[in-house]
């Protein structure tokens, strides 16, 4: 078949959005399947933690340092909620500000990450059972980018985010987690971003921690230690502690989904063990 036929044939479709490296992985056929990437939850807590050099950013820093390179990066953050599930397909996310009353070097604050229409669509085909819409408009949020700038700030990898459906259960969420699981062969790191312990109308300037937000973020450690994903997910019976530390769900779902691609063969860690603020858990891990 000559350059003209194959253009007629519609066979360049699917290649259309992929950026440059995404093409040459797909004909080179290095997106077939590797070692397993890692998979990790980060407590992202204040946007100012993108900028201001503090013990958390540090920490992620270092895990960076210490990944190896992924071929994309798949975020679930807390900030983007959608009625019904949404994926980027962009070749280029923008960099979104979606806070307010921060000093304007946040604002001013870029991430020009490519985006992954390759691996987009890779997600799609792994959820027939959960209509999974492309979305070409929303871009690289807080959760994504203030963790990202600082664990790789070259900005060079393919990044694309999953949204959190708002009017899906726990449950769901977690089984939609677990058709995501075969990405962490094909080299994409899957990054879960929010906040175990999320009360933002408990925050204390003291910085001292409230006893309901040791207690829970003391029990999510050991229930994740133990294996007991199945008490995570039903979190609403964990007692006060839960009620006080999830008011809103949107920042601990994003959990849900790294303990869903969890393989046997992991390993765990944590890190930033601290609670910030008084409310905020900014437990980290690392399964890898």
């Amino acid at each position: 078949m000559n350059r003209k036929s194959f253009l007629k044939s519609g066979l360049i479709l699917p290649f259309i959005d992929m950026n440059v490296s995404e093409f040459e992985e797909y004909v080179v056929g290095s997106h077939k399947a590797t070692e397993l990437m890692p998979a990790l939850f980060i407590g992202h807590g204040s946007p100012m933690n993108a900028i201001i050099p503090n013990e958390f950013n540090k920490n992620w820093r270092a895990m960076g340092d210490k990944l190896p390179k992924p071929k994309a990066i798949l975020c679930i953050s807390a900030h983007w909620e959608t009625r019904g599930t949404k994926v980027t397909a962009m070749p280029k996310p923008k960099t979104i500000h979606d806070f307010g009353g921060f000093p304007q070097k946040l604002f001013d604050t870029q991430y020009p990450a490519p985006g992954s229409p390759y691996f987009a669509q890779q997600v799609i085909d792994l959820m027939k059972e959960v209509h999974v819409e492309k979305d070409l408009e929303w871009g690289l949020d807080h959760g994504s980018w203030s963790v990202l700038n600082q664990m790789f700030p070259k900005a060079d990898i393919p990044t694309f985010q999953l949204s959190l459906d708002y009017l899906a259960k726990p449950e769901d969420h977690f089984k939609i987690a677990m058709k995501l699981k075969s990405l962490r062969s094909k080299g994409v790191l899957i990054l879960g971003s929010g906040n175990i312990v999320h009360n933002l109308g408990r925050m204390d300037s003291s910085n001292k921690p409230h006893d309901w937000a040791l207690s829970f973020d003391a029990l999510v450690k050991e229930r994740i230690e133990s294996g007991n994903f199945a008490s995570l997910v039903g979190y609403r019976g964990l007692g006060a502690s839960a009620t006080m530390s999830i008011p809103t769900a949107e920042h601990y779902l994003p959990l849900l989904y790294v303990l869903g691609v969890k393989d046997k063969s992991d390993n765990l860690q944590f890190f930033n063990e601290t609670i910030d603020l008084g409310s905020i858990s900014m437990r980290s891990l690392y399964f890898g």
